[in-house]
């Protein structure tokens, strides 16, 4: 083998391994089981333990192994060190808190490392009601103080680390907070944890006084314990201080709070203050400095949170910069708090209940769209081999490797797989099948000239990668202001596609090229991609570009008027709200069944999910719907399946769960990105390929999503837009730039290579040399989608119909709408495109001309 096939092979290892350590385990082994295999020493005295824990467990005192293990070596001072000795935390003085750390640890290591989101896996939903005397009358202000409280809900969940939450107002004074892959069971404390004020507090202590040396609590002053901890031994002690009332500053002057390591192997919280902030603590500071002069002592400055002293620092001088909250904190501990501590709520919380969530793409549903997929990818694979036999089987191979990678990354990164993450997904597995094509058919091309195999790899590989290249940097742009300007299912949908994109451009150019280079060097394949059922053609293309042009917007306009005529209805409840029906069942019914009553009584959206109660374990049925709705949904259902014993049980009204601010970042996000879009290929081509591109894809996007809509009110889909619809509009202008950047970069080339032929020929000759590529990938991404279409169930059938919607503009717009556009830009004048760029000159074209001066 050659040099250049071993880099490629062990680094494509190397990468490969890596996915792969960040994907295992891919689920969840249970805690009971994980931690017998990781228990070294002392194994008899720990299943001792154990068992103990475990009748905890049965008899409901404790809600998890997990949490009665730590409660029982707290509480009577074991040290669960010695149970694992291979791993170290002697560095950590603290029993408790190594205990804490070790148990956590464990916990960690025994969840698998692909997260699924809500919609995919369910989770956990905590209802908070809000304080009424801390809401104001006025319901313009009440509705704003709803408001902001969850948007830092929202803030201080996105904080713990935790993807694509739900948050949204329940009637007139709850909150309801659903978060995927949380176990209370587990997780105790998270009620606290996001529902808890932050309400920080600077107080001046006593001077001369405190509980200990006079019992008498002085006027104006209240009692409080601070805990230390010893830095050698780790022993706690309590220290007693009077502290002043009222504060002498809050949590106002805090502009940043963040964790930090301290000199003892813990972790503190710094306090970064706001420039007014900054000037009332130096002034405090130095008033209490001055009275160390006057009277001979040394003044303290209390930090009180949430009605706990966390520290009483001395003050010797004004201080100005900051301050810091220490404690017997471990890093999450101080993470959790600098989160609060950012985000303080106005609003007092009071826990009202909470149950664990069944997924919201219902298991029948899911499990047909897992079914559908197979069936897609299958007749991809099965194509791929047919059509290029051991290319297409090395292609496969490719992909299979690019989705290995994606989600080794997205693990890596801790990130959760959402409905939207899988559109991204989906459009990536569709650019890297396409890189694939391109280069076969490049090579195809050099085959038919004569060529031997060997120059026509390296030759096809050298002409396809400029295209390749172009194609996903446009994308990567629109990814990565999606992953900058975007929230929510957007931000999600950006950050799975910019890795689906770096991920493809790898397998794609070194993956496959390693494979099929050691296939054809070695001589296993000697013949490739002999057959072909796609001939060159030779149509002008040009000459159809009027009635094409103006028909297709037409079609644009036919479809926004639908739009306008269903603007009412084409909004789903993630975006307007709706009624949400809490429903006992005797017999239980399937999301499908749910959702033909709903369809065949015109009700409109019905979304159905299962609930179970904790603490009560009572399985109920919560059904959103739109607003009104909610009373001819459940007489809808009862009248359908009478012996499902339907009784309600409750029922509220719901905010959206996706805001504006989500709707406005996608409209943000896209406008921004074909700006940069066009600004690159006006630089990387000339700027009347980047105008070429952009009304392309305005044209694809206003022509589906009115198509969409249009086909939905004629009964094919339901024509409604919820989160995951967002992330099908976003994958359609990554699926249309691609198409049409293949295209734009021919021309270029053709161009170069035909100097003697006007811009019509140039143009009508580059799309007939790229139509079979064109057609092949839209097939193949065809095949995939429409599995997902005809065999998929629920919001898994809207979004695939919107990317089939996306395949045939995205073909039909890079043909009839971007290349004309640029020939008229251009005034059907060559010269004018040659006077306004330069034309590129590629590494093959290179490697000819030193050729030819040689001979």
């Amino acid at each position: 083998m050659t040099g250049s096939i071993i880099w490629k092979s062990l680094l494509t290892i190397a990468v490969v391994g890596w996915a792969i350590l960040n994907i295992v385990p891919p689920k969840d082994t249970p805690f009971e089981d994980y931690i017998d295999a990781q228990i070294t020493a002392e194994i008899e005295d720990f299943n001792e333990l154990k068992g103990r824990a475990s009748d905890r467990v049965e008899t409901q005192e404790e809600p998890s192994l997990f949490v009665a293990l730590k409660n029982l070596v707290e509480s009577e001072n074991i040290d669960f060190q010695k149970f694992v000795p291979q791993i170290d935390g002697s560095d950590i003085r603290n029993r408790n808190k190594r205990n804490d750390i070790l148990l956590g640890e464990l916990l960690k290591n025994s969840q698998g490392k692909v997260k699924l989101g809500l919609d995919l896996k369910g989770g956990i939903a905590i209802t908070f009601k809000v304080n009424e005397t801390d809401l104001d009358p006025n319901q313009v202000v009440r509705d704003d103080q709803l408001s902001k409280a969850v948007e830092i809900l929202r803030k201080r969940v996105d904080g713990l680390g935790v993807a694509e939450p739900i948050i949204r107002l329940k009637g007139d004074n709850r909150i309801e907070v659903q978060m995927p892959g949380i176990s209370t069971k587990d997780n105790p404390n998270i009620i606290n944890v996001i529902g808890k004020p932050a309400k920080l507090e600077f107080c001046e202590v006593h001077r001369n006084a405190n509980p200990q040396n006079t019992p008498d609590t002085p006027l104006g002053y209240i009692p409080m314990i601070e805990e230390r901890e010893d830095s050698r031994t780790g022993n706690v002690s309590e220290v007693a201080y009077y502290i002043k009332r009222p504060p002498a500053m809050t949590g106002d002057i805090i502009d940043e709070a963040f964790a930090a390591p301290n000199e003892f192997g813990g972790y503190r919280v710094l306090l970064r203050f706001t420039g007014d902030g900054g000037n009332t603590f130096a002034n405090v500071t130095r008033m209490i400095a001055e009275k160390n002069q006057s009277t001979g002592s040394v003044g303290q400055m209390a930090i009180i949170l949430d009605g706990k002293l966390y520290s009483a620092p001395t003050v010797q001088q004004e201080i100005r910069g900051g301050a810091e909250i220490t404690g017997r904190f471990t890093q999450r501990e101080a993470l959790e708090l600098a989160n609060v501590l950012n985000n303080p709520l106005k609003v007092g919380l009071e826990y009202d209940e909470i149950y664990e969530v069944g997924p919201s793409l219902a298991e029948d549903a899911r499990d047909a769209s897992i079914t559908a997929f197979q069936i897609g990818a299958f007749l991809v694979i099965i194509f791929m081999i047919l059509y290029y036999v051991s290319a297409g089987l090395v292609a496969v191979i490719s992909v299979g490797l690019n989705i290995v990678i994606v989600f080794g990354t997205l693990s890596s990164l801790g990130a959760t797989v959402t409905l939207p993450g899988v559109a991204a997904l989906v459009l990536t597995i569709g650019m890297a099948v396409d890189a694939n094509i391109l280069i076969f058919e490049r090579i195809r091309e050099e085959l038919r000239e004569g060529k031997q195999l060997s120059t026509s790899l390296i030759t096809g590989y050298q002409k396809a990668l400029s295209t390749i290249v172009d194609a996903n940097v446009t994308t990567l742009i629109t990814a990565g202001i999606l992953i900058w300007l975007g929230t929510g299912p957007v931000k999600g949908f950006g950050v799975t596609l910019a890795i689906g994109i770096l991920a493809s451009m790898f397998c794609a150019l070194v993956v496959s090229r390693a494979l099929l280079e050691m296939l054809v060097n070695t001589g296993i394949v000697k013949k490739m991609m002999v057959k072909s059922f796609l001939k060159t053609t030779n149509i002008p293309f040009l000459n159809f570009r009027k009635y094409a042009f103006f028909s297709s917007w037409v079609v644009v306009l036919i479809g926004l008027s639908a739009v306008v005529i269903n603007k009412d209805h084409i909004y789903g409840t993630d975006f307007t709200g709706g009624e949400e029906l809490i429903l006992k069942f005797e017999q239980k019914l399937t999301s499908q069944q749910i959702a033909d009553a709903a369809r065949e009584n015109n009700l409109g959206e019905v979304n159905s999910v299962f609930q179970t109660t904790i603490g009560q374990g009572n399985e109920n049925l919560k059904i959103t719907t739109r607003v009104d709705m909610g009373d001819r949904v459940m007489a809808a259902l009862q009248s359908a399946h009478p012996g499902a014993g339907l009784e309600l049980v409750g029922k509220t009204t719901i905010s959206a769960s996706v805001g504006t601010e989500v709707k406005w970042s996608a409209v943000k996000s896209i406008s921004l990105a074909l700006v940069f879009i066009l600004f690159y290929v006006a630089v990387r081509f000339e700027f009347g390929y980047g105008v070429g591109a952009v009304v392309a894809t305005v044209h694809d996007i206003l022509m589906s999503i009115g198509l969409y809509v249009l086909l939905g009110s004629l009964g094919f889909g339901s024509g409604q837009f919820s989160a995951p619809m967002v992330a099908a509009v976003l994958m359609i202008i990554g699926y249309s730039l691609n198409d049409t950047i293949v295209v734009f970069d021919r021309i270029r080339e053709e161009l170069t290579l035909n100097p003697g032929i006007n811009l019509r020929g140039v143009v009508n000759q580059a799309i007939n040399r790229t139509l079979g590529r064109t057609l092949l990938t839209s097939l193949t991404t065809l095949l995939a989608t429409a599995a997902l279409y005809i065999w998929g169930a629920g919001v898994v059938i809207d979004f695939a119909l919107v990317f089939i919607i996306g395949i045939f503009t995205g073909t039909f717009s890079s043909i009839f709408i971007a290349s004309p556009v640029f020939f008229w830009y251009h005034r059907e004048d060559r010269r004018h495109v040659e006077e306004r760029h330069i034309l590129p000159e590629y590494d093959w074209q290179s490697s000819r001309k030193a050729s030819k001066s040689t001979q």
